[in-house]
C-alpha cells in the first residue's frame, strides 16, 4: 500500500508542474499590466514611476524567468506579496482558505451522506414513485443555475420569512457569544451557501448511482448471491452497492474541483470572505502572485481528490490490491 501511495505521488509531481507552466503562461497573456491599474487612474503618475513599478514587480523580465523565480520562492511555501495591498499572499490565503474548505467539506459531505441512498433507492424501487420524484428532482437540479438557486433562497428564506441571514458568516454580536453559540452562529449562516454548493452535486450523484447500482443488480454474482439465500438487504448492500461504488469514487473525486470553482459564485452572492471571492477581486485586479496561488492550492486539492480515489479503489477493488503484488 506504501509503494502504492509513493507511485502516485511522484507521478502527481511533473502534472503539477505542467499545471502551473500553463497557469503562469495563461495569466501573463491577459491584455495589461498589474501597474496599469496603480497608473492609468492617476495622472500625476509620470513614466519614471511606471518604469519603477514594472521593475519592482519584476514585470520587465521574460515571462519564463519570471516563472522560474517564482517556481524557486515556491518550494520555500513563499507565494510572494499582493501587488494591492503588499501583504504576503500566504497570510490572505490562510485567512481565507479555512472557510471555503469548510463549505467544500461540509457540501461533499451533505452529497455523500443524501446522494448515495437516494441513488441506491431509486435504482432497487426502480418505476416507483419515489425513483420518477428523484428523476424530477435530478432534471431540476440540472437545470437551474447555481446564482438563480442562491438568488431565489435569499429572498423566500432570507428577507420574507427572515429564517436565515443572507449575507457574511458571523452575527454583529459574534465575539460576545460562547464557543457553542459561536459554532451554532456560524452554521445558521451557512445553511443556505451549504446547500447551494450541494444542489447540483445531489442531483447529479444521486443519478450517476442510481445508473451504477441498476447495472449491477443485473450481473450473475447478484443472481447467484440471491440464489444462496441471502437476504435482499444484504445482496443489495453487502455485494452490489461495493461494486456500484467504483465509478462514484471517480466521479466524486472530479465533482471537488467544480466545488472549489462555484465557490466563486456562492462566496461573492453571500459576502462571504473566502479563496472563491479573493481570486475572483486578484483576477479583476491582475494580482498575478495572489491568482498563482489560488491556482496552485486548487491544483493540489484538485491531484490530492485524484489520489484519495485512487486509495479508495485499491480498498474497494480487489483487482487492483491483486495487480499490485504481480
Amino acid at each position: 500500500m506504501i509503494t502504492y501511495i509513493v507511485k502516485r505521488l511522484l507521478s502527481l509531481v511533473p502534472v503539477f508542474i505542467g499545471i502551473t507552466i500553463v497557469s503562469f503562461a495563461v495569466i501573463h497573456l491577459a491584455p495589461g499590466q498589474p501597474t496599469d491599474l496603480m497608473t492609468q487612474l492617476n495622472p500625476k503618475v509620470s513614466l519614471e514611476a511606471k518604469e519603477k513599478l514594472i521593475k519592482l514587480y519584476n514585470l520587465d523580465k521574460p515571462v519564463y524567468v519570471q516563472y522560474i523565480d517564482w517556481l524557486r520562492r515556491l518550494i520555500r511555501f513563499d507565494f510572494g506579496k499582493s501587488f494591492i495591498d503588499g501583504r504576503p499572499v500566504i497570510k490572505k490565503i490562510l485567512g481565507r482558505l479555512p472557510i471555503t474548505i469548510l463549505i467544500n467539506v461540509c457540501s461533499m459531505a451533505l452529497i455523500f451522506l443524501v446522494a448515495l441512498p437516494i441513488g441506491v433507492i431509486s435504482a432497487v424501487k426502480r418505476g416507483s414513485l419515489f425513483d420518477r420524484s428523484m428523476t424530477l428532482f435530478v432534471f431540476i437540479g440540472f437545470a437551474a443555475p447555481g446564482f438563480w438557486l442562491a438568488l431565489i433562497l435569499m429572498s423566500i428564506l432570507g428577507v420574507q420569512l427572515g429564517w436565515f441571514p443572507v449575507v457574511g458568516i458571523k452575527s454583529l454580536d459574534f465575539e460576545h457569544l460562547s464557543l457553542i453559540g459561536k459554532i451554532l452562529d456560524m452554521g445558521h449562516h451557512l445553511i443556505i451557501p451549504i446547500s447551494v454548493s450541494a444542489f447540483g452535486g445531489l442531483a447529479g450523484i444521486s443519478r450517476y448511482m442510481r445508473q451504477s447500482m441498476l447495472n449491477v443488480i443485473h450481473e450473475d454474482y447478484i443472481r447467484t448471491a440471491r440464489a444462496k439465500g441471502l437476504s435482499e438487504r444484504e445482496v443489495i448492500y453487502k455485494h452490489a452497492l461495493r461494486n456500484a461504488l467504483l465509478p462514484i469514487i471517480t466521479i466524486l473525486g472530479l465533482s471537488i474541483p467544480g466545488l472549489i470553482g462555484g465557490s466563486v459564485i456562492f462566496e461573492t452572492i453571500f459576502s462571504i470572505p473566502g479563496m472563491g471571492q479573493l481570486l475572483y477581486q486578484s483576477v479583476m485586479a491582475r494580482d498575478y502572485p495572489t491568482v498563482m496561488a489560488g491556482l496552485v492550492i486548487g491544483a493540489v486539492l484538485t491531484l490530492l481528490a485524484n489520489l484519495i480515489a485512487d486509495i479508495a479503489y485499491f480498498y474497494v477493488d480487489p483487482r487492483i490490491r491483486i495487480g499490485q503484488r504481480h
